[in-house]
């Protein structure tokens, strides 16, 4: 019986099959979504305790407003972020982790998205509330456009070597 070698990657030069590769990058998959999903989970837990503070009833309608974006922004990033797991669960050892693996290398990357708009709404809105609209305004541009940048000028640097 043959094993079916994956095929060899001049950069890394790993010997090892289609499913013993699948293994790995579902393995590192993995990590990479418990980070993110614990900084996820930590503001969207402080965002759901926010109502339930004094000053929250003096919020105008745009700051509450944006108040339930981004609390749906976290709950939608928390989802997206479980979601590996939960096909993992419901596909377990039907010999589809590559599949799943492609899966949740989209689900990842479309909940960094939503975690850099929760992370520049929540930044507005503490800015909002304390020095005014147009800070707020300007300061969360700021965090997502920084945040998108950054990730992809360390990506570019990193694919360079």
């Amino acid at each position: 019986m043959s094993v079916e070698r994956a095929p060899d990657d001049a950069t890394d030069g790993r010997d090892e099959t289609a499913a013993e590769r699948a293994d790995r990058n579902w393995g590192e998959l993995l990590q990479e979504l418990r980070i993110l999903q614990t900084g996820v989970q930590i503001l969207t837990g402080f965002l759901l305790v926010l109502p339930f503070q004094g000053r929250f009833g003096d919020l105008d309608a745009y700051q509450r407003g944006l108040y339930l974006v981004l609390v749906m922004l976290g709950i939608a990033a928390m989802g997206l972020l479980m979601t590996p797991v939960s096909v993992h669960r419901a596909v377990f050892q039907r010999r589809v982790k590559p599949s799943l693996v492609a899966m949740g290398d989209r689900l990842a990357r479309v909940s960094l998205a939503a975690v850099a708009l929760l992370m520049g709404g929540a930044t507005s809105l503490a800015f909002d509330v304390v020095l005014g609209r147009l800070a707020g305004a300007v300061v969360g541009v700021v965090v997502v456009v920084a945040l998108a940048l950054s990730w992809r000028v360390v990506t570019r640097r990193v694919e360079r070597g």
